[in-house]
């Protein structure tokens, strides 16, 4: 459900992952609607972002992708926004995806761009591969997903991504650089250009910074296990308290650091199933290979920083 007026897409939006069987690697739907109602349904969230990295969206099927749309709906579509991540090598079949989505009762699709923009990308590739996706849903509103800093070629170039907020579809940008000067960078040419577009910070490691220098919300993974913490740390950086908002910084980054931080990089989802199934979110941590389970080193050094930031 997308609320009346021109903030209409700020706020806080859990990006959720999709629970799975140990046996056989099948979604587990009704711990996947636990799962978004436990981070979702709280004051101070305006959304979810679902079918995101987090929810390992490179390794779901077409069908998966659109039933977790329709749970994500079901379970809190009536109160409040759905985002569903568009991800596809293929162009066509993003396409298809974002009519999924759309049908699925979605409110907003992000698109995702191809990991093999990580090798070439160029400003009439990022273009092109847009406006096939939206061409699929005209009128859909959409927000942009700005890649990290080390992904190669994926990341926008200012040019790049100057043009693409020239899309009338554009509502939002999810900025992932994961690099603070990169985030304000990419906030000042979109302030400047579309002042109407919800520009969200969302490197979890960092939230205090960027919201500091200007944030209109997040959509981060970190909020489907302290969601309310990121929502008051949002609410206390605009309402001018650094000191609550450091106080609530030091809270969160110790679990910030272990899941996305601490080396090997790239195990974020692991981490956070582990973390939800010891708060009991969910009945099981397991996710699809490539990446493995959490290690016993990884095991304890969560358990610790869960202690740490009071969970």
């Amino acid at each position: 459900m997308i609320p009346k007026g021109p903030t209409r897409f700020h706020g806080i939006y859990p990006s959720t992952v999709l629970p799975m069987t140990r046996e056989n690697f099948a979604p587990d739907w009704e711990a996947y609607a636990r799962h978004t109602a436990h981070c979702v349904l709280r004051p101070g969230i305006a959304g979810v972002l679902m079918n995101g990295h987090a929810g390992e969206n490179f390794l779901l099927s077409r069908a998966e992708k659109r039933r977790a749309v329709e749970v994500a709906v079901e379970t809190v579509g009536g109160s409040h926004i759905v985002v569903a991540g568009v991800n596809a090598e293929s162009s066509l079949e993003a396409a298809e995806e974002a009519r999924d989505a759309r049908a699925a009762g979605a409110d907003a699709i992000m698109v995702f761009l191809p990991n093999g923009f990580a090798l070439a990308q160029t400003m009439e590739m990022a273009l092109l591969h847009h406006r096939t996706i939206l061409d699929a849903v005209p009128g859909m509103p959409t927000f942009l997903f700005a890649a990290h800093h080390g992904a190669g070629r994926m990341a926008f170039t200012e040019e790049t991504f100057a043009a693409l907020l020239d899309l009338p579809e554009v509502v939002g940008v999810k900025e992932g650089s994961w690099e603070v000067d990169r985030y304000d960078a990419l906030r000042r040419i979109c302030k400047a250009k579309r002042p109407d577009v919800a520009f969200c910070a969302s490197g979890d490691e960092h939230l205090l910074a960027c919201m500091v220098h200007g944030s209109d919300g997040s959509l981060v993974s970190l909020a489907d296990v302290l969601p309310d913490e990121i929502a008051a740390l949002d609410a206390a950086v605009r309402a001018g308290d650094l000191a609550r908002a450091r106080a609530l910084h030091e809270k969160l980054e110790p679990l910030a650091e272990a899941i996305y931080g601490a080396p090997p990089g790239g195990r974020a989802t692991a981490r956070l199933k582990f973390c939800l199934a010891e708060m009991g979110v969910i009945a099981d941590p397991a996710l699809r290979p490539p990446q493995p389970p959490v290690s016993p080193p990884e095991a304890a050094m969560l358990r610790q920083a869960m202690r740490s930031s009071g969970l």
